[in-house]
């Protein structure tokens, strides 16, 4: 795994760091206050992530902006887990403001396993039925009074921040073509089912895999009820070509939603690419692959 990224990525991040998880430890859970605690390496945005002992896992808001899903994990995590035919984060601990930090925190489970690699997935049929099925799994889960996925809605909603993201980053990609392909995702037919519950952002960070096989999926802060077509997105921010076909017949996607799957994969890289272009590189990194495979199978 890369080395911990400890620089910012907000503007309204807060510096986190080991001394300080210890003693809101000692102060809300003083029976865990001995466990050594570790900062982990990881790419994601949201979060910071310390070891605690050797079965826990501390997960602390960096931005005002990630506050939210704490309290949302909370609720719906133990609904969620019992359904899904892999592990999910168990929350065990709520943690409160206190010691300089201003915001809920939550101890989890530790659940062992690595992020897969984009493009170098040791079993990608395997894996690609795996979360194929696991996508199944979640949209079959009772959406009646579930919330709303943070990109639940139709793809028409990210038109505007699509193509400003396109505009931002100039000759750094080929804007003609990733416009028209842009463009043939929104001509997709809209999803004209139910509400059914999704990931929302089943990114490689969001998934660890235990001896070539899907471990378990993290990170369930997006997820809600809406167009199940965003968790289609593994197909090419993870997969290789070759197994895409294995993954789609896992998930039960039709040719609507897999163009709309397809567009949502385009629009988070294009998104994500100027906004992390120099504070999160591995990021940048698959969101220009995810580009790259999307502009390659297009032709």
């Amino acid at each position: 795994m890369a080395a911990v990224n400890t620089s910012r990525m907000h503007a309204d991040e807060l510096d986190l760091d080991a001394p300080l998880v210890r003693r809101l430890i000692a102060r809300r859970f003083p029976h865990w206050s001995a466990l050594p605690v570790r900062r982990l390496a990881s790419s994601g945005t949201e979060n910071a992530m310390f070891r605690l002992g050797t079965e826990l896992v501390v997960r602390l808001p960096r931005h005002p902006g990630a506050v939210p899903d704490l309290a949302h994990e909370r609720r719906w995590l133990p609904l969620l887990g019992p359904l899904l035919p892999v592990a999910v984060p168990e929350p065990v601990g709520a943690g409160e403001a206190d010691e300089g930090y201003p915001w809920p925190w939550s101890v989890y489970r530790w659940l062992a396993g690595a992020n897969p690699v984009a493009g170098a997935v040791a079993r990608p049929e395997g894996l690609a039925r795996e979360l194929g099925l696991f996508v199944r799994a979640l949209r079959r889960v009772e959406a009646a009074g579930a919330p709303a996925g943070y990109r639940g809605g139709p793809l028409h909603e990210r038109d505007g921040p699509t193509r400003a993201a396109v505009a931002e980053l100039g000759d750094r990609v080929d804007a003609r073509a990733v416009t028209e392909l842009w463009e043939r995702a929104l001509a997709a037919p809209e999803h004209g089912g139910p509400p059914r519950w999704a990931h929302g952002d089943l990114s490689p960070g969001n998934v660890l895999v235990r001896g070539g096989r899907l471990g378990a999926v993290i990170d369930f802060g997006c997820a809600g009820t809406g167009d199940p077509a965003v968790d289609l997105m593994p197909a090419w921010n993870l997969l290789p070509a070759p197994a895409r076909g294995v993954f789609r017949e896992a998930a039960g996607a039709g040719d609507a939603e897999w163009a709309r799957g397809r567009g949502w994969a385009l629009s988070v890289a294009l998104i994500q690419l100027p906004y992390y272009w120099d504070s999160n590189p591995a990021l940048a990194e698959n969101s220009r692959r995810v580009i790259a495979e999307i502009l390659a199978e297009a032709g």
